[in-house]
């Protein structure tokens, strides 16, 4: 007995004075490398060419990644819009009579695969889609507009780069939105954005066209309340409550000691051990160690169900054991993340008995949030959302010790 007591704080001595990496769980030494870690909203890839990447996601048994159904998603947006144009009446949307209709697309981030996925979904649904998400690589499609079929042509597709290099920008938005509007006049018949960011961008434009329909994505609660005005024509809902309580239940699950389909099932797809259960449909994608939840399209007809202040039912208070997680994310500016998924995360990590720290970035340098990923002992599991996608390496490098 003398001999195991003496063998623990040997242990404990040496992650003090050595790595400097560990901490107590249940009475046991716990490395850094081998608390859970989960990647959220920004899936660890490759920005050019999307392939994931598998280093960042295999770092270990407890590393798993929780985001939506990307691909899904697009396909869900270039429905929306298909699905309004085709009740629509073509004497209003065709401006100018000329038998097109032209539409301009804000583009988040060339290298994000969020953004590449709606670029795609938009463009299948328009038909001008020709291989890639890349700005002006399109050609001229065919969409039916009250019963008619009428040409569609993509005038122009940007990536909204703020001047301080952060992405998803949406005073980019409002200068690029000024330009076409004068550029393209009457020709202007449609606005399509990669996020309600964006789209809110285009229409503080003091020269938006009045009238013309515009589009986001990710039905955040100024977009919400914008369809409700009459202003946007529609958005997408990424399920922001599914997925900031799945970033927790997985940390959860995984602090709990549980293992194999239990870490994605419990809470999510069935109730966990507390009684609590995701009402929206959560799917996970064994291949990429992805859970992704649904989207569903928002407009005048449904845009009540989505105002702010809709919480998930299924999640109560649990008596599970205080844990504490440290969490990143890329930009404090970024809309989506600041105004739905922060609020969602701040609202069930009580429920959920997680003490969560929050460190923001500022959307530009990965350094605004890796430098403040620090005290990792003092954690008992990781949440990061990182500023550039291939960026998973830069945290992991830092788990290890």
């Amino acid at each position: 007995m003398k001999r195991t007591v003496y063998s623990v704080l040997g242990v404990a001595m040496l992650c003090s004075a050595v790595f400097t990496g560990c901490s107590k769980a249940g009475g046991n030494v716990v490395m850094n490398k081998d608390k859970p870690l989960v990647f959220f909203n920004r899936q660890p890839s490759d920005p050019t060419t999307g392939e994931i990447d598998n280093a960042s996601m295999n770092w270990n048994d407890k590393t798993y990644y929780v985001g939506f159904d990307a691909a899904g998603g697009g396909a869900v947006q270039g429905k929306l819009i298909v699905d309004f144009l085709a009740s629509a009446d073509p004497a209003v949307i065709d401006r100018n009579g000329d038998g097109v209709i032209g539409y301009v697309l804000c583009i988040g981030d060339v290298g994000h695969n969020d953004s590449k996925a709606r670029t795609e979904g938009i463009r299948k649904a328009l038909g001008t889609w020709d291989g890639s998400s890349d700005p002006g690589k399109v050609k001229e499609g065919t969409v039916n507009v009250g019963g008619r079929d009428l040409k569609v042509v993509e005038l122009e597709g940007k990536a909204m780069t703020g001047t301080d290099g952060s992405t998803w920008n949406a005073n980019a938005a409002t200068e690029a939105m000024g330009g076409w509007a004068t550029k393209f006049g009457n020709q202007l018949d449609m606005v399509v954005s990669n996020n309600d960011g964006m789209a809110m961008g285009c229409l503080q434009a003091s020269n938006y066209p009045a009238g013309v329909p515009v589009f986001g994505y990710d039905a955040n609660a100024d977009a919400i309340e914008a369809i409700g005005a009459g202003k946007l024509t529609g958005t997408v809902s990424q399920n922001v409550d599914a997925q900031a309580t799945a970033t927790l239940q997985v940390l959860r699950n995984l602090l709990d000691g549980l293992e194999g389909e239990a870490v994605y099932t419990k809470g999510i797809s069935e109730p966990d051990a507390y009684g609590n259960k995701i009402s929206a449909p959560v799917q996970y994608v064994s291949g990429t160690k992805a859970l992704l939840a649904e989207n569903s399209g928002v407009n005048t007809e449904n845009w009540q169900q989505y105002t702010a202040g809709n919480r998930d039912s299924g999640i109560s208070k649990t008596q599970a054991p205080s844990k504490k997680v440290l969490l990143t994310i890329y930009n404090s500016a970024d809309n989506f993340l600041s105004s739905s998924y922060l609020p969602a995360l701040q609202y069930y990590a009580p429920l959920l008995n997680i003490d969560l720290t929050v460190v923001q970035g500022d959307g530009q340098n990965e350094s605004s949030c890796l430098d403040r990923f620090t005290n990792l002992n003092n954690y008992d599991a990781f949440a990061v959302n990182m500023v550039k996608t291939n960026s998973g390496r830069d945290y992991t490098d830092k788990l290890k010790y």
